[in-house]
């Protein structure tokens, strides 16, 4: 499934949505226009074999902030489209609900937690990992928590044929963390070149920071305003 869009007005304006969005952009704008794309990524993507290992230290950015610089680095076209679709869709809703301040510790936390997630799997691995998909699956940890029953328009492709429909919002990224996990159990962590840990790592710290942090007042009011059904006359 592919998520296309959510039926959950705002409130406010989101703003940090739209710069981390121009940020990345740019940031990938440069990567792709650099001739030498895979050493940047080196340079500045987090390699959790860095972190303990002082042989890394004329071949890398410094260990500890390539954690924030890889936040914003993609690995090409389809990841960085992907990860912006995402970030899209969702964060502008969690955005409204911490606001603005509040929204950008914790979007950078939800990465920070990911690539701490993606180190203790494989604490060698000299892998770069980039892409805000980190921090983005923390802004759907906490979209699930915040909006459970918010409507979801997705793209469900079936063998040549596509359809669309919309489900709810507990629906569309629980099976998403699903696929995470079923991906962390069966792929070969050492070869893939998908940071499945981190998605997970991201995820767990959004739920778990909306669950202890955000008042059930607040989640109550944020859901007021979600579209109501309308009525049918045919039904009891």
């Amino acid at each position: 499934m592919i998520p296309l869009k959510d039926d959950n007005p705002t409130q406010n304006r989101s703003i940090v949505r739209l710069l981390i969005l121009l940020v990345c952009l740019i940031v990938f704008l440069l990567q792709i226009s650099s001739a030498n794309k895979n050493d940047l990524l080196f340079y500045y993507g987090f390699k959790p074999a860095s972190i303990l290992n002082s042989d890394f230290a004329n071949y890398t950015f410094s260990p500890t902030l390539t954690i924030f610089t890889s936040m914003f680095m993609h690995g090409g076209w389809l990841h960085f489209l992907s990860n912006m679709l995402y970030l899209w869709i969702f964060a502008d809703n969690v955005e409204d609900v911490l606001g603005k301040k509040k929204f950008i510790f914790f979007y950078i936390m939800s990465g920070v937690c990911a690539a701490i997630f993606q180190m203790l799997a494989d604490i060698d691995s000299q892998i770069p990992m980039v892409g805000a998909s980190g921090a983005i699956a923390g802004v759907l940890g906490a979209y699930m928590y915040l909006f459970p029953k918010a409507k979801i328009l997705v793209l469900v492709p079936l063998l040549i044929f596509f359809f669309t429909t919309r489900l709810p919002a507990v629906l569309v990224i629980g099976m998403w963390i699903i696929i995470q996990f079923i991906n962390i159990s069966f792929v070969d962590q050492s070869t893939s070149n998908v940071a499945w840990f981190a998605h997970v790592g991201g995820f767990i710290f959004g739920l778990l920071y909306c669950i202890l942090f955000v008042r059930k007042k607040t989640v109550k009011k944020a859901n007021s305003i979600l579209p109501k059904k309308k009525h049918n006359p045919w039904s009891n």
